[in-house]
Formats: structure tokens, C-alpha cells, sequence
């Protein structure tokens, strides 16, 4: 399935969002999904194999790390958010 020009949109945004907050995570990121290209192709490519179906293949993994990386950040953004809310109630809740 193809992602609509909406999506690359956001995801190429995030993506420099990325890059220009840690650009030391986003090259390990990058540096990872190479290793796993090369581990995964063998080095070389299959005969007969489409030329652009390996970009595709590129920007899905690229995509999927950057979707991760975003659910992984709301989720620790939510978790902080909970934990100082708690933290206020059970301070409201014994005075000094």
C-alpha cells in the first residue's frame, strides 16, 4: 500500500524534526537501517529483482522507524504528563 502525499508529507517532516533536534540519534538510526539492508540483501542484489522496489523498501523502514520513534515519544510525553499529575494530587491531599 502507498502512502498519500499527506503522509510523506508528515513523515518527511518529522523526520527533519528528527534530524534537527538529535541528529546524533538520527544517524544511528540511519546507520541501524543500513546494517539491517545489508544483513537482510546479502550484499548484493537478487537477479530479476525491480530496481525501484528497493527504495520503496528503504523509505517503508524508514517510515516504520520514524513511526516508532513518534509513538515512543507520545508515550513517554503521556507517562511524564500522568506521573506529574499524581504527584500534585498526592501533594494536595497531605497539606503541610
Amino acid at each position: 500500500m502507498a502512502w498519500s502525499q499527506d503522509e510523506e508529507r508528515m513523515l518527511l517532516q518529522i523526520e527533519r524534526h528528527l534530524v534537527d533536534e538529535d541528529p546524533r540519534l538520527a544517524a544511528r538510526l540511519e546507520s541501524f537501517n543500513e546494517r539491517v539492508q545489508r544483513k537482510e540483501g546479502g550484499g548484493g542484489r537478487k537477479r530479476g529483482a525491480k530496481k525501484g522496489r528497493g527504495r520503496a523498501v528503504r523509505r517503508l523502514r524508514r517510515s516504520t522507524v520514524i513511526i516508532m520513534f513518534s509513538w515512543l515519544l507520545i508515550a513517554t510525553l503521556i507517562a511524564t504528563l500522568l506521573i506529574m499529575v499524581l504527584r500534585h494530587e498526592a501533594a494536595a491531599a497531605f497539606p503541610l
